[in-house]
């Protein structure tokens, strides 16, 4: 009896093997230990109803485009060189500076007030213009910080010395544009202009042209 209960505890830990390897789908002791009475889920769901879900990626960084600081202010100094036709048949090279201050009600259009004085010699006499004048400016923005402008002015201008063919002081008129570059639209810029300056002295009309060139800076 005792040999016959060996060999039949030994076929029956056989069958138990073969069965465990028929039928690879049964649930686990360790599913069934980890899943509370009369849970439906069983087998590799439960452990895929357990595992942590990913988290989703965040939205990529946006970009800005397009947008530059917008100054309504312009102050601009720089060198100037006019050539004045006092007379007929009588003309002096001057030298001198340029002042001018801007301010823009809008990015296209705005106010403009400007100084002028230059210097020369004539018959070994010093000489002086100097012309005080308002008026507006109109500017076209380009890309890479270009910006082309024409203005008209208007305004009074002083000549010195005193002759004998009239005053010193003269109504004066000017017309003409430029280019300003300011590279990476930062404050500080360029400009390059060219006018033509209109007074009346001696009884006569002067049409003298103006170059200017020197350096902006917006605020």
């Amino acid at each position: 009896m005792k040999h016959l209960a060996v060999i039949c505890g030994a076929i029956l830990i056989f069958a138990c093997g073969v069965s465990a390897q028929v039928n690879p789908n049964a649930a686990s002791p360790v599913l069934l230990a980890s899943s509370s009475p009369g849970s439906a889920a069983a087998g590799p769901a439960a452990l895929l109803s357990l595992a942590p879900m990913p988290e989703p990626d965040p939205d990529p960084p946006q970009g800005v485009y397009g947008v530059f600081p917008s100054y309504h202010w312009q102050a601009y100094a720089g060198y100037t060189f006019l050539r004045f036709y006092e007379i007929p048949n009588a003309a002096g090279n001057t030298n001198g500076f340029n002042f001018s201050v801007d301010y823009y009600a809008k990015d296209w259009v705005a106010v403009d007030g400007e100084l002028t004085a230059t210097f020369g010699s004539q018959g070994g006499v010093g000489t002086s213009l100097v012309s005080e004048m308002g008026g507006m400016r109109f500017r076209w923005t380009m890309p890479g910080g270009l910006a082309i402008w024409v203005h008209g002015l208007a305004g009074a201008s002083h000549f010195s010395p005193q002759t004998p063919f009239g005053g010193e002081d003269a109504f004066g008129y000017e017309a003409g544009g430029g280019v300003d570059a300011s590279p990476h639209h930062k404050r500080l810029g360029y400009r390059l202009q060219a006018d033509m300056v209109g007074t009346h002295y001696f009884g006569a009309y002067q049409y003298s042209p103006k170059i200017s060139v020197g350096v902006v800076y917006q605020f």
